[in-house]
């Protein structure tokens, strides 16, 4: 399998598994009724567990866009060192992402989100460029 469709099942696993730290505190902070259920005031999830929440939900935003592009570039029959170190570099740069972003490391969250944004245009100016 080329080295970009397999980044983007990682991506995708990566992506995927996100939600369940914030749900097990979820059922920490609230209990399992309240976590399950849809109290009227429900207590607030752990500062870490809403940072992370909102990575996750980045996490899905981009993953449409890396997906849409290693698809395109597949069905083109275009594959290159390039995109298949942009794709390496993506997944590395969405795992710091996550992890700067749950532990509030706001300098680093940034550089790794250009990064991977920059990795994505990689692999769009290799599509477009054909």
């Amino acid at each position: 399998m080329k080295p970009e469709l397999v980044y983007l099942g990682w991506v995708t696993a990566l992506t995927g598994v996100l939600w369940v730290p914030y749900i097990l505190d979820r059922i920490f902070v609230r209990g399992l009724i309240d976590a399950v259920g849809y109290p009227a005031n429900p207590k607030p999830q752990s500062p870490w567990a809403a940072r992370l929440m909102k990575a996750h939900a980045n996490a899905v935003e981009n993953l449409v866009v890396f997906a849409a592009l290693v698809l395109a570039a597949h069905a083109a029959g275009i594959s290159n060192n390039a995109i298949a170190a942009s794709s390496l570099v993506y997944f590395w740069a969405r795992v710091v992402h996550v992890l700067a972003f749950t532990f509030a490391i706001p300098w680093v969250r940034t550089l790794a989100f250009a990064v991977g944004f920059f990795s994505q245009a990689c692999i769009a100016w290799h599509l477009l460029a054909k």
